[in-house]
């Protein structure tokens, strides 16, 4: 008689559905995740709810953006059969999980949040307000459920019970958080959060083309996935450079240059990209060089991800089979937690 396979440990990490993934998706997530759906159960969740807390004028996009979240998921070669791409909106449990939490979490404990203060400024200032608006919570303008969101981020990680949660290093206060909420709960009511621990990709932040910030579809300077060749050749040759290299024979900073920074993440040829390096530090090589070079890796990684995604796109029904029956696991692993977490505080059977 064979003994039972050890169970998988668990993983929940999710996405916004607010537009196209970019390389920055890529390198700070999507990578990452396919390593690791080979060794955990993982739950690849598509975040609507929490788009729809700063979009809620534009549902539009939230659908749309939906299966085109999951299409990339499928292009670049995540299982959808032995993990879960769930809907966060279909599965209403986390809500219900969300509502209990929030009695856990004080108002100056999410103000000291320092990842919700920067996107609650950022939103202020794209709403015109001035910086002395932007900085003061009390006065900006966003909606109580953004405000609220990292609660509800908790409330999806603890509802799927995981133990790890890939992320970006900006949402690594969140996870602080969300390990916080599960000790006083633990404490409260008994044992049945495990403490998830964040964990970082290779590259957590993936700068932009224009080296403003990280990549982000709301300034332009992101690379997609499902970008044509020739819009990624255009894309490369503006991108920034060195602005003290005034002639390609001037000595170049290799060092926080975006160009070597994209080399570093996607040009496999090492060889190559240490000779761009020395050859730029000394004024050998100019900067066309180095960007068509550059243009030759990424369409390469890009090639087999356009490609899958080509099918895709032509098969919708296969994208959408995909969310539907990961979303129905997620939902019956999140009754069993409610379950669990009801009856540990005591509110389950006020009938009997």
């Amino acid at each position: 008689m064979t003994s039972p396979q050890p169970q998988r440990k668990r993983i929940l990490t999710g996405m916004r559905p607010s537009g196209n993934l970019h390389l920055g998706h890529y390198v700070g997530a999507l990578e990452n995740w396919l390593r690791l759906q080979k060794e955990y159960e993982c739950y690849f969740l598509i975040v609507d709810w929490h788009v729809l807390a700063d979009h809620a004028d534009n549902v539009a996009l939230i659908r749309r953006s939906v299966l085109e979240v999951a299409t990339d998921w499928l292009a670049v070669g995540l299982d959808p059969h032995s993990n879960s791409f769930v809907v966060q909106s279909h599965v209403p449990e986390g809500a219900e999980l969300n509502q209990l939490l929030s009695t856990l979490v004080t108002v100056p404990r999410l103000n000291r949040n320092p990842t919700l203060k920067a996107e609650i400024r950022q939103l202020s200032k794209e709403a015109g307000q001035s910086d002395e608006e932007a900085d003061d919570v009390n006065r900006a303008r966003v909606s109580v459920a953004f405000y609220t969101y990292p609660i509800s981020q908790a409330a999806d990680i603890l509802l799927a019970k995981a133990h790890l949660v890939p992320v970006g290093d900006d949402q690594v206060p969140h996870i602080e958080l969300t390990r916080e909420i599960a000790r006083d709960f633990n404490r409260l009511y008994g044992e049945v959060f495990p403490i998830p621990e964040a964990l970082l990709g290779r590259v957590p932040r993936l700068v932009g083309l224009d080296n403003n910030g990280k990549m982000s579809k709301s300034l332009g300077n992101t690379i997609e996935l499902k970008d044509p060749a020739e819009v990624v050749t255009k894309k490369i040759m503006g991108m920034y450079t060195d602005p003290t290299r005034l002639r390609a024979t001037d000595p170049g900073h290799v060092e926080g240059n975006p160009v070597f920074i994209y080399h570093d993440a996607f040009n496999p040829n090492v060889a190559e990209v240490d000779d761009l390096k020395e050859r730029y530090r000394t004024g050998k090589v100019g900067d066309v060089e180095v960007k068509r070079k550059l243009i030759t890796a990424i369409n390469n990684f890009l090639d087999p991800i356009r490609e899958r995604r080509a099918y895709y796109e032509q098969h919708l029904d296969e994208v959408k089979d995909a969310l539907r029956e990961g979303t129905e696991r997620a939902r019956a692993a999140a009754r069993e937690t409610m379950r669990q977490v009801n009856e540990a505080i005591g509110i389950a059977h006020y009938y009997d």
